[in-house]
């Protein structure tokens, strides 16, 4: 009988286990890094063990210090969540030799479907892509394949998953780069830069199939999610059931995942993914030997709790006698601190405002005033619909994000909500390149609406130290002046009191009546021209000012700007690129005095799991270079500079 579980991960994971184990009765230990200290997931757990600093290998990376915790703990077994060790042998080997349970499949089906190369050399009866799995890892054998296989092909970790280490190459003479970024990718990732190759599949859609098994010989499929929207081949939309499967084709892939489940001795929960073509044909892919992100919807469509299941079969119970017939539609969305308009690029710092929706499900490790770092990957939450159909399922979420407050951070929620509302989406008609094919989709909306600066400046005037009311019964009918920017537009906005929380406001030379109703904290009701809103608003640092206009799904980052000119205000010098976020400094390709042409790369830059390349703005010589491989640089830090020719 399992009493106590240690849960080897951080996040919102960590957050779903302990609280399936509170309704099992069974006591949770976490495990913190130093920027964990104040996480949710630490202070939701009955207990919590300190692991070491907040890089992954000096902490949740570090198999030994975690098992040492978990027997310091007194814990009868360990929880590996999803990514850091969840599919790694040795530590699922490593805490069985301690004497404790690992939830989770054996080490050696971890082992087999930890190489992609390996699982598809392994299982038989099983279709998939032509391409390259030789041991020959050489630039020169695996260009000479890639002739073979012909282009566009797919450069791929053998060990991989989640997009690290993976390119597609759509011309002989982009090979060379793709390989060495694949390897540095695959080896900083998984410590393994073993590459395959792979055909590009046309017009593909990512389906996966959830099966589970038992201690007994029993593997069951427990439907599929549908995972073709993606950025960065990283997952952001999933639901259940696929709009492109028949029952015919359905059947044939949960027997090939069953299989694939059978031929390993399978326990526990795993993901046999697919790639499916436009003629029908289905690939298999990888298969991930843990619970995925994306499980809520299968509980959503069966009601059966996963997690509860992989504690039983680690228990040694069977799976319960029962045919799956999952019913309705349910939908997930990925919740990230990152930038769609700036190549995805992660977003870093405090949490300012964090406001949950009603009504759906919500698997969150984050709440108002915890910190994002640059240790860890972006995503912060996910939000689950469901509904009796697909089109009620896709408007509840929908409705949900634009409830969801998550300000202090630049995040992808009004982008989702534009993914989901898209013509082709609802229309099911999607394939992996949609978001490529869209570009449209990252451009955020460019209209402020009136309420939203008018609640800026009433907000920003009460924090002054006199008192924006102080100031209006000593200055009366005379306006307040507020200015502020977004992105590279200025926003007037003149207040004049005409008492009793009423005001005539002028926004872009529109007058309008406006009526402040109340104010809670940071949720004011403003009436502007008999048009009743809520809106929260939030000060930031450096005079930055985030808002969410209720019912709209809007929100932006605003700052406020001085009215009167301010004295040695300058640019930054021409030519100097800066730091997108802090990071480690991973490649450099150029030198000082080195001519370059626009949209070279300079410098490549790894933060939060990503690699972000740095390259020319225009044709010129580099000038400076101010950090070398290894360093760490905070974000604005000069990096280089180019001048131009």
């Amino acid at each position: 009988m399992i009493r106590k579980i240690l849960i080897a991960n951080r996040g919102e994971i960590t957050c779903r286990i302990i609280r399936t184990c509170r309704e099992m009765g069974i006591a949770t230990v976490a495990v913190y890094s130093d920027a964990d200290v104040r996480a949710l997931h630490v202070e939701l757990a009955d207990e919590a063990i300190h692991l070491g600093g907040s890089a992954a290998k000096e902490s949740y990376l570090n198999i030994e210090k975690v098992v040492a915790a978990a027997k310091r703990s007194g814990a009868d077994a360990v929880h590996p969540g999803y990514g850091f060790l969840a599919e790694n042998a040795a530590f699922a080997q490593a805490v069985i030799e301690a004497g404790l349970i690992f939830i989770g499949p054996s080490p050696a089906a971890i082992e087999a479907m930890g190489s992609k190369r390996g699982a598809k050399l392994m299982l038989k009866g099983i279709p998939t892509v032509p391409g390259y799995m030789g041991e020959d890892q050489s630039d020169a054998r695996l260009i000479a394949e890639a002739e073979k296989v012909g282009y566009p092909v797919m450069v791929k970790a053998s060990a991989g998953g989640g997009g690290k280490g993976m390119r597609q190459v759509n011309v002989p003479d982009e090979m060379p780069a793709a390989l060495e970024t694949a390897r540095r990718e695959a080896l900083q990732a998984f410590g393994d830069d073993t590459l395959i190759l792979e055909r590009v599949v046309r017009n593909p859609r990512h389906i996966e199939v959830q099966i589970f098994g038992d201690q007994l010989g029993n593997v069951i499929a427990l439907g599929e999610r549908e995972c073709t929207i993606q950025r960065r081949h990283q997952k952001i939309v999933e639901e259940t059931p696929s709009t492109a499967l028949t029952p015919e084709l359905r059947a044939r892939m949960f027997e090939a995942a069953c299989s694939i489940g059978s031929q390993l001795g399978y326990t526990s929960a795993g993901t046999v993914e697919f790639l499916v073509d436009d003629a029908k044909n289905f690939y298999f892919m990888e298969m991930n030997t843990r619970l995925q992100v994306e499980h809520p919807i299968t509980e959503e469509t069966t009601g059966f709790d996963l997690v509860r299941w992989q504690i039983m079969v680690a228990e040694g119970h069977p799976l319960p006698d029962m045919d799956v017939y999952p019913a309705g539609h349910a939908i997930e969305v990925r919740i990230y601190a990152e930038d769609p308009a700036n190549e995805f690029l992660p977003s870093t710092g405090k949490i300012l405002c964090w406001r949950e929706p009603d009504e759906v499900r919500v698997d969150a490790g984050v709440r108002s005033g915890d910190e994002v770092s640059i240790y860890y990957d972006p995503m912060v939450a996910k939000i689950i619909a469901y509904g009796e159909h697909r089109a009620g399922a896709i408007r509840r979420l929908d409705y949900a994000l634009s409830q969801l407050q998550l300000l202090g951070l630049r995040n992808n929620i009004s982008f989702l909500r534009r993914v989901l509302m898209h013509p082709q989406h609802l229309a099911g008609e999607i394939t992996t390149a949609f978001i490529a094919q869209h570009p449209e989709l990252l451009i955020e909306d460019s209209l402020v609406p009136p309420v939203a600066l008018i609640a800026l400046a009433l907000a920003r005037g009460e924090t002054q130290d006199t008192g924006l009311q102080q100031h209006w019964r000593n200055n009366a009918f005379r306006p307040q002046r507020e200015v502020f920017r977004q992105g590279e537009r200025d926003y007037e906005v003149l207040l004049t009191p005409q008492g009793a929380g009423r005001y005539n406001v002028q926004v872009a030379g529109q007058q309008h009546n406006v009526e402040l109703i109340e104010r809670d904290a940071c949720v004011m009701s403003i009436v502007v021209d008999g048009h009743r809103q809520r809106v929260t608003v939030v000060a930031g640092e450096a005079d930055k000012w985030w808002l969410h206009v209720d019912g709209l799904g809007y929100s932006a980052m605003f700052t406020w700007e001085s009215p009167l000119p301010e004295a040695g205000r300058s640019l930054a010098a021409e030519g100097s690129l800066h730091a997108p976020m802090p990071g480690q400094v991973r490649a450099v390709y150029v030198e000082v005095g080195q001519n370059v042409q626009s949209g070279d790369t300079l410098m490549i830059l790894e933060a939060m799991k990503m690699e972000h390349r740095i390259k020319a703005p225009y044709a010129g010589v580099v000038a400076a270079l101010h950090f070398s491989v290894g360093q760490q640089v905070q974000a604005d830090s000069v990096l280089l500079e180019v001048r131009p020719a």
